[in-house]
C-alpha cells in the first residue's frame, strides 16, 4: 500500500470512531508511537493522517501534551426569514454574510458561472426545456472550512447581460439585482432533506463517512419563480433553525 493509501487508511478508521461516538470530543487519540504500531506505518505517514483531521476540524493539536476530538465546529444557519430579509440586502449582508457576521467567522466562497437548458428545472421554473438557463455555482466557507454547496439556476431571459451573469452580482447580491430589474421578491419555499453525499460533494467539503444536509429553495416575484437554489450542507458543521409564531 503506498504512503498516500495508508495516511487515509488511517484518516478513515480515526474520523470513523470519532463519527461514531468512540472517540468523543475531548477524548485524547492514541499517540503516534501506538498508530505507527496499530497500523505499520511511518511516523511522517501518521502525521499526515493527523493533519487531514486537524484541517477537516475533527481534533485539536496541543503541543506537548497530545492530540483530541475538537467540539463541532457548527455554522448556524439563521431563520429564513431573517437572513433572506430585504433589510440584510439593503445592509449588503448576504445571506451566508449574516450569519458570519452573527457568529464570528471569516467566510469565503468561490464562484462559478454558466449556462445550460432547463430540461429538469423547466417544471421548477415554469419554463420550457430549451429554455436557457444562467447557472450560479458556489462553494461556501467558514473559516477557510469548506461547508456549503449552493447552485442556484434564474432564466436567463431575466438574467442576459446583467450583473447576475458576473461572478460578483454587486452591493445585495441576486436578490438585490433581480429587484434592480423589477422583480420584486414575494416569497420563498424551502424544502428540506438529508441523504448520503455523492463522490463530488464528499470531495468538495472535505466529507467523511456521515449525511449531508439538503436544502431546496424556490423564491418568487409574484407569481414567477425566479430562482432555484439547490443548498448541500456538511451535516457534521452545519445546524439549520427556525422559528414561527404560535398560532
Amino acid at each position: 500500500m503506498s504512503a498516500a493509501a495508508k495516511y487515509q487508511e488511517i484518516a478513515a478508521t480515526l474520523r470513523g470512531q470519532i463519527d461514531s461516538g468512540s472517540l468523543a470530543i475531548g477524548d485524547k487519540l492514541p499517540t503516534e508511537q501506538v498508530l505507527q504500531e496499530q497500523f505499520g506505518a511511518s511516523r511522517t505517514t501518521v502525521r499526515q493522517a493527523l493533519k487531514e483531521l486537524r484541517d477537516a476540524g475533527l481534533v485539536q493539536m496541543r503541543h506537548g501534551v497530545g492530540v483530541f476530538v475538537a467540539p463541532p465546529n457548527v455554522v448556524r444557519r439563521l431563520d429564513s426569514r431573517e437572513r433572506l430579509s430585504k433589510a440584510r440586502r439593503d445592509r449588503n449582508e448576504s445571506a451566508f454574510l449574516a450569519e458570519a457576521k452573527k457568529q464570528d467567522f471569516a467566510p469565503s466562497s468561490s464562484v462559478r458561472v454558466w449556462f445550460e437548458p432547463a430540461q429538469d428545472f423547466a417544471e421548477l421554473l415554469d419554463v420550457a426545456e430549451d429554455a436557457e438557463l444562467c447557472v450560479r455555482d458556489r462553494v461556501m466557507r467558514a473559516d477557510d472550512q469548506p461547508v456549503m454547496l449552493a447552485v442556484s439556476r434564474l432564466p436567463r431571459e431575466i438574467t442576459r447581460g446583467t450583473a447576475l451573469e458576473d461572478v460578483e452580482t454587486g452591493p445585495g447580491g441576486a436578490f438585490a439585482r433581480l429587484e434592480d430589474l423589477g422583480f420584486a421578491i414575494s416569497w420563498h419555499e424551502e424544502v428540506v432533506g438529508a441523504r448520503m453525499p455523492d463522490a463530488n460533494e464528499r470531495q468538495l467539503l472535505g466529507l467523511g463517512s456521515g449525511p449531508v444536509l439538503t436544502v431546496r429553495r424556490r423564491t418568487w416575484s409574484g407569481d414567477r419563480v425566479v430562482e432555484v437554489n439547490d443548498m448541500v450542507m456538511a451535516g457534521e458543521s452545519y445546524e439549520l433553525r427556525y422559528t414561527w409564531d404560535a398560532i
